[in-house]
């Protein structure tokens, strides 16, 4: 008997499986990869979807008072809670073979087990690296900012490309979430300069954001946006409640030196705040180099060591060691300090195929081929905001 789309479900999703994508991620994407992943808190409502929802303590009780003798006590206080309620956001991976390629099952199955292999190899990377540009990001998905005057043709400058690549379909978009131009294709990166098909963009220097096509305020939150002093992350604002709050310090934009004292300053800024210290400092390999520069100007101890989580990276030491983490995905500049206990991955399932209506492949109309899809419904959440920390315009090294 011929193969049928059930066999090629079942051969394609064992593949898949055996991958282990949640595994790489875990082993690959740096900034994500000591942080909790839990289903709990993960609801289900009939209008809006999947969604997640936990407590945050904001005030403390202000019942508190010394009086003499026979005076009236304190009023009664009580802690101040908000809860958080946030939306999951919804991932998606497709993949496509030819009819041609999925007949193989009929005569050659290894011929077709390595067509499959290979495609999902190719998402297995791509999911990868997209989690590990997200883990920095600020939820709106943004790859890049652009700047500079535009001037030439089907070709706009960003401020850094780290995470464009060639062959991305690319909205451009300002921070109000207007469409400058959508669904071009990114044909070429020379520097800052990225060349896109299609007609020409009239853009806002310095504002607009490019992003993956559809994804712009689709995306999970980043570092970039819980790791802040001011603006609302979740449904709760630092401008009313001010614990709620991380510690920055930045430079005006003017990129500096490295130091210890910086850091140190850092770290006590967290632990007055909230108690607790970074439990790892990530950075750029720039920055990473700077640090080691620091050090050897300082005679001291540099060779990389083993921490726990699998972590390796330089030591830090300031009352305890902190490892200096370094990440080819971070941005330049900056060297971030989480307490990665305060930080949890949120998510209804981890990657999987798609397979709602029984199998896991469909046929695509009007064309001789066949579409699986992987999806992931997930967001980044914290309960407390206060125990991390953000240092920026550092000069790389």
């Amino acid at each position: 008997m011929g193969a049928t789309l059930t066999t090629a479900a079942a051969v394609a999703k064992e593949i898949f499986e055996d991958y282990g994508v949640v595994k790489q991620l875990s082993d690959e994407a740096i900034a994500l990869k000591r942080i909790e992943s839990t289903g709990d808190g993960v609801e289900t409502t009939k209008v809006g979807g999947k969604y997640v929802k936990f407590p945050v303590r904001v005030r403390r009780n202000p019942g508190i008072g010394y009086r003499n003798e026979l005076e009236t006590l304190p009023v009664a206080g009580n802690q101040g809670y908000a809860e958080v309620r946030t939306g999951l956001k919804y991932g998606y991976g497709r993949l496509q073979v030819t009819g041609p390629s999925m007949r193989l099952l009929d005569t050659d199955v290894q011929s077709f087990v390595d067509i499959v292999d290979d495609e999902m190899e190719g998402l297995k990377d791509d999911l990868v690296k997209d989690s590990a540009r997200i883990a920095y990001g600020d939820a709106t998905g943004a790859m890049a900012v652009l700047s500079g005057t535009h001037t030439t043709s089907g070709v706009f400058q960003v401020a850094d490309p780290q995470y464009l690549a060639v062959g991305d379909v690319i909205d451009v978009v300002s921070t109000g979430g207007t469409v400058r131009g959508a669904s071009r294709t990114i044909t070429a990166i020379s520097g800052t300069s990225v060349t896109y098909s299609g007609s020409d963009i009239t853009t806002d220097a310095n504002t607009d954001l490019v992003v993956r096509t559809g994804s712009f305020s689709r995306e999970p939150n980043g570092l970039s946006s819980i790791i802040k002093a001011t603006g609302a992350l979740y449904n709760i604002d630092p401008a009313t409640e001010p614990v709620w709050a991380s510690t920055v310090d930045s430079n005006g934009g003017t990129n500096r030196a490295l130091s210890e004292g910086l850091m140190i300053a850092m770290v006590d800024a967290i632990r007055r705040k909230s108690g607790k210290r970074p439990t790892v400092i990530l950075t750029s390999l720039g920055v990473r180099r700077a640090y080691f520069n620091l050090l050897q100007q300082q005679r001291r101890y540099t060779d990389t060591k083993k921490f726990d989580g699998g972590f390796e990276g330089l030591a830090f030491h300031v009352g305890q060691e902190i490892p200096v983490v370094d990440d080819p995905d971070a941005p330049a500049n900056k060297m971030w300090m989480p307490n990665e206990a305060r930080i949890k991955v949120y998510r209804d399932s981890d990657w999987k195929f798609d397979d709602t209506d029984g199998a896991t492949w469909a046929r695509v109309p009007d064309v001789d081929a066949y579409e699986a899809r992987v999806y992931k419904y997930w967001e980044v959440g914290i309960q407390q905001r206060n125990c991390h920390g953000l240092i920026t315009d550092i000069t790389e090294g």
